[in-house]
């Protein structure tokens, strides 16, 4: 028993002297890696957004400029597409940059569907609602969104309401 508690004894003395000897050393600390920035930093550009207020939205994502960021790219590509038809092109570019991050991105999924059917392109719509069924097995509120934008699309012999 007095071995076990020597033992003990020795391992405590041994880690405290460590963290002194640590504690004590004036090497500095490395320096934090840059991160993507963090989601909260496109909530005011999301209220923007749920206002309708794309220019001032479009002028909150500029100005957080997270390009390496699917969602921010898809918030872009959303807000021109929705400024109008003038910066649809520019728009389709964002949600491209969106899905070359994450191929699997359910939002720039639909939405750059929507764009295709704007556009009045239904194959290439239909290539988004497939891939939107794979990503999400067709079990999530986008890819309902979008099928049911298709189906209204060809309701209207080709026209999107």
């Amino acid at each position: 028993m007095n071995t076990l508690l020597h033992r003990v004894a020795i391992a405590a003395l041994l880690a405290l002297t460590a963290g002194h000897a640590l504690a004590a050393d004036p090497a500095p600390a490395p320096a934090p890696k840059a991160t993507a920035a963090p989601a909260n930093s496109l909530a005011a550009a999301r209220a923007l957004i749920a206002d309708s207020k794309w220019t001032a939205a479009i002028s909150e994502l500029e100005r957080v400029n997270d390009t390496g960021n699917a969602d921010w790219n898809n918030l872009m590509g959303y807000s021109l597409r929705k400024s109008g038809a003038g910066k649809w092109s520019a728009s389709e570019k964002y949600y491209d940059a969106a899905l070359r991050i994450d191929p699997k991105h359910r939002g720039a999924l639909e939405y750059s569907g929507e764009l295709y059917l704007s556009l009045g392109d239904l194959p290439r719509a239909e290539q988004r609602l497939a891939a939107l069924g794979q990503a999400c097995a067709m079990n999530c509120p986008e890819y309902g969104d979008l099928k049911a934008s298709v189906e209204r699309f060809k309701a209207n012999g080709g026209k999107k309401s």
